[in-house]
């Protein structure tokens, strides 16, 4: 054994890792991570613009829906119609036709104008005498005095008429007065 004051080298100070070797292992797990990381982004990056353009054209397919609904919902309207044109100029191509052949066309040729509003939900609005005003399907011309209940429907000028449970003209009415 040497006296001298050098330190020795033993096997064991050998085994304890070097602080390079560690900033190099940190440094591969960093490079590996962060390449993890820039594919997650790039992943969720495509799913986000096939997302959104998916979203913008499910938009333009709704406004295409939307613009071939207002451009032909009139379409099963008009048909319903036509059968009124058809008698209508039937009844015009019959010059010879009695009074009693033209007033059984009409009446003919109005049930079927009947039949086509009433397939495409437009609905009568026509109170029996004594029902109670209703403001949101009646309109008041004018108030009369009568015997009958006040604010009671005295007489229907004219018709009125609903389209689904919308109003599309008020019946035009006559109301009795309050005594």
């Amino acid at each position: 054994m040497s006296n001298n004051n050098e330190p020795t080298f033993t096997p064991a100070d050998s085994a304890s890792p070097m602080p390079a070797d560690t900033d190099a292992a940190a440094g591969i797990d960093l490079q590996a991570r962060l390449a993890e990381l820039e594919a997650r982004h790039a992943e969720v990056s495509d799913a986000y613009l096939r997302a959104k353009a998916e979203a913008e054209n499910t938009r333009r397919r709704a406004d295409d829906e939307i613009s071939k609904a207002r451009k032909y919902a009139v379409e099963s309207f008009a048909d319903s119609l036509l059968p009124v044109k058809d008698s209508l100029e039937a009844a015009i191509a019959m010059p010879a036709a009695t009074p009693e052949q033209m007033l059984e066309g009409v009446h003919a040729t109005l049930r079927q104008l009947v039949s086509a509003l009433e397939r495409n939900k437009v609905l009568e609005i026509s109170p029996a005498t004594g029902a109670k005003f209703d403001p949101h399907q009646h309109q008041a011309i004018s108030v009369v005095p009568a015997t009958q209940e006040p604010n009671t429907v005295v007489a229907v000028l004219q018709k009125g008429y609903l389209i689904a449970d919308r109003v599309l003209r008020p019946a035009l009415v006559t109301v009795a007065a309050s005594p």
